[in-house]
């Protein structure tokens, strides 16, 4: 693909994508229904799901930006696009995505966030692979002109250590899930913040 195909590609995924406020109304409605984003459902992915929204309401409520990361977002000249890849059941997309949205809120207009599913975006989630997975949530950084200029997930540096070592040990989601989630509380988003600020001024 060359770069002039690439750029017209992001820009039409822009447009399929959903706001922030969209991607949560979407998800809130389907549990309404009974139902989960993704193409998998069952009952465990609906609790996973259920567990997930309370999680978005209380990294919403909870959020504080960090000074540093205020005082980069001031500092941006350009505009830029980011591109979220999520599901309503995945744990890492409650716990990131919220605080996503909150940081581009305080960028004052300089940061556009928007949302897409993983599962109906399989040929976008395949260029972003982690360990040769399809790991949410995954941000791709565009510029003004839908150029890629970075990206970060699907989780800060420490979790991801943490899961790789629970998963190298043989561990099940299930047994590494509640120490992960842990983790996220404890931390407040302050890693996902800095590392954001090292994306920024990459």
């Amino acid at each position: 693909m060359n770069s002039e195909n690439a750029t017209t590609t992001y820009s039409a995924y822009w447009k399929k994508a959903m706001s922030y406020a969209m991607y949560r109304s979407t998800v809130s409605d389907l549990l309404a229904r009974g139902l989960t984003t993704g193409t998998h459902q069952s009952p465990e992915m609906l609790d996973y799901a259920r567990l997930n929204d309370h999680r978005m309401d209380r990294v919403e409520k909870r959020f504080q930006m960090l000074p540093a990361l205020q005082e980069k977002l001031d500092q941006l000249s350009e505009p830029l696009h980011w591109l979220v890849l999520s599901e309503g059941w995945c744990g890492d997309a409650a716990q990131n995505l919220p605080a996503l949205e909150k940081i581009a809120e305080h960028s004052h207009g300089k940061i556009h966030l928007r949302v897409l599913l993983r599962d109906e975006n399989t040929e976008l989630m395949n260029q972003w692979l982690t360990n040769g997975g399809r790991s949410i949530p995954k941000l791709i950084q565009l510029n003004a002109a839908f150029e890629v200029t970075g990206s970060w997930g699907p989780r800060p540096a420490e979790a991801q250590a943490m899961v790789m070592a629970a998963r190298a040990a043989g561990e099940t989601h299930h047994s590494y899930a509640e120490r992960l989630h842990k983790w996220y509380a404890h931390n407040s988003s302050a890693d996902l913040q800095g590392e954001i600020l090292e994306l920024l001024k990459g």
